[in-house]
């Protein structure tokens, strides 16, 4: 009997686990406002983790591209300053939203700094982490590391930091 209860709870903690949804989870915005990102049904996502001072930080510009030729067919970017690695984005919040509009004219959506690992991973990114498998670990290992989230709220896709925004296009266009 102890057996079957411990097997009833295991399973319906792993059916509890399955039936978390991305848009069930809050975020803040760059102004530090809460978001759920129900706002994104229906729409298909680029989550990526951003920073300032990094080797990678051009890509802004590639996003923000992708940003003008899609917004308007369902596509939204979602970035997500990171200071995790290598202190590569120490600056406020109003310092990042007015360095990535001063710098790159980014008009796509912007968040506050989170955690992407570690003990203070933000949920989103536990969520992202365990849908959308790296290699061969779950963690992420540098800024701008991108998920593809379908209409549907599904993660299809990780790249990896290398892989520029310009890559992906082709990826998101099959799904608009």
């Amino acid at each position: 009997m102890k057996y079957l209860w411990i097997i009833l709870l295991l399973s319906m903690s792993l059916l509890a686990g399955d039936t978390m949804s991305i848009y069930d989870i809050k975020v803040k915005d760059i102004d530090k406002n809460e978001i759920s990102l129900s706002k994104y049904k229906g729409k298909v996502m680029l989550i990526v983790n951003v920073a300032s001072k990094c080797g990678y930080t051009g890509q802004y510009a590639g996003l923000q591209e992708l940003h003008e030729k899609y917004a308007s067919e369902g596509l939204s970017i979602l970035g997500f300053p990171c200071n995790q690695f290598l202190s590569q984005e120490p600056g406020t919040e109003e310092e990042i939203k007015n360095f990535c509009m001063s710098s790159f004219g980014v008009e796509f959506d912007m968040f506050s700094k989170i955690d992407v690992n570690g003990e203070n991973t933000h949920p989103l990114y536990t969520h992202l982490k365990e849908k959308g498998e790296g290699f061969l670990v779950d963690t992420i290992k540098w800024n701008f590391t991108k998920f593809l989230v379908d209409k549907d709220g599904k993660v299809l896709k990780r790249y990896a930091p290398s892989i520029t925004p310009k890559d992906i296009e082709e990826d998101i266009k099959k799904l608009l």
